[in-house]
């Protein structure tokens, strides 16, 4: 219990959150919470566990990050058994890591981003060198326990054919697995949204994407917003596009998630309020910033101690801790 909850898109007092069985955590009526030592009173205002949707987790210490109010991340390339073994790690409680989902390792073309890239480790990337090698790719990264699938179009090098792109599309739709673009440079993102991706790892920043394509973007795809990498807290040409973009795409109803490309430059490891004040200056309201770094079906706590204060999100962001046996708040 708490005296205020953050849940289904809105700050609610006269609630509590139950986890049930399978690890789900449900908000319940404050009536229904049993008297005694099953039930944990908090100060201040819990809410689904915080997500970063974009991290790699070979290039920060996640023992960090959850220190930092992060509850949650998305792999988005790594090298497989290593981030694997990791996931599993997280899910003991007394693990002291986020919770990891991850996509595996990044499909490429022969020779293409990020095999050329000096902090790629070693079997974080898998080459894709025909239609017929995407079934292949996909059915590996899902059998090391991958629920994503991250594919690069990176116009400064080789990059998947059209049909190669849409082929890793189609495999991993049949496989039950979303897919995440990281899409630089011009006409990257029509290629990606021809091919039928769900996701862009980040909000475009190479060219001002015109409105209609913009628009068919917004109808099914998310944008992982990945804004503060852009000048990291002095915003440079690249973040206006960006801001810019996003802005267009949440006009035409396009959904957003936050996540930061942690490992990328010197970005916090943790609660990013940089990257928050961004995502309310490209038009998202505070509620609708919560909602892109939360799932509503969640499995995981964050506690704002001194309560939610959607006025000045970014600095109450900041305060977050992840609720785990390691939290004793005190009685209210």
């Amino acid at each position: 219990m708490a005296e205020t909850v953050w849940w289904g898109g809105r700050l609610r007092s006269g609630v509590a959150l139950r986890v049930a069985p399978d690890g789900r955590v449900r908000p319940v009526p404050a009536e229904l919470a049993p008297d005694g030592d099953g039930t944990r009173r908090f100060p201040g205002t819990l809410l689904p566990g915080l997500v970063d949707a974009h991290v790699h987790s070979a290039l920060v210490d996640l023992g960090t990050v959850r220190a930092g109010g992060i509850a949650e991340v998305w792999d988005l390339g790594g090298v497989p058994e290593k981030v694997a073994a990791l996931a599993e790690r997280s899910r003991k409680p007394d693990a002291g890591l986020p919770r990891i989902r991850y996509a595996g390792p990044f499909l490429t073309a022969p020779g293409g981003y990020p095999s050329d890239r000096p902090w790629a480790p070693a079997g974080s990337w898998r080459e894709i060198c025909s239609e017929a090698d995407a079934d292949t790719a996909v059915a590996e990264a899902r059998s090391a326990g991958a629920s994503l699938i991250k594919v690069t179009a990176h116009a400064g090098g080789p990059m998947p054919a059209p049909a190669t792109l849409s082929a890793l599309v189609a495999a991993a739709r049949a496989a039950g697995l979303p897919v995440v673009v990281h899409a630089e440079g011009a006409g990257t993102v029509a290629a990606a949204h021809a091919a039928g991706a769900d996701m862009l790892a980040h909000t475009p920043w190479t060219e001002r994407i015109d409105d209609d394509l913009l628009r068919a973007c917004a109808q099914r795809m998310t944008w992982i917003s990945t804004l503060d990498i852009h000048g990291w807290g002095e915003p440079d040409p690249a973040s206006g596009i960006a801001v810019d973009n996003l802005r267009r795409f949440l006009e035409h109803g396009g959904n957003v998630r936050y996540g930061t490309d942690l490992g990328n430059g010197p970005l916090p490891p943790g609660i990013n309020i940089r990257e928050i004040r961004l995502l309310l200056s490209a038009g998202l309201t505070p509620d609708g910033v919560l909602a892109a770094m939360t799932e509503t079906d969640s499995s995981t706590i964050s506690w704002i101690p001194g309560g939610l204060d959607l006025a000045d999100l970014p600095d109450s962001l900041a305060t977050a801790r992840v609720v785990g046996p390691d939290i004793h708040p005190r009685a209210l």
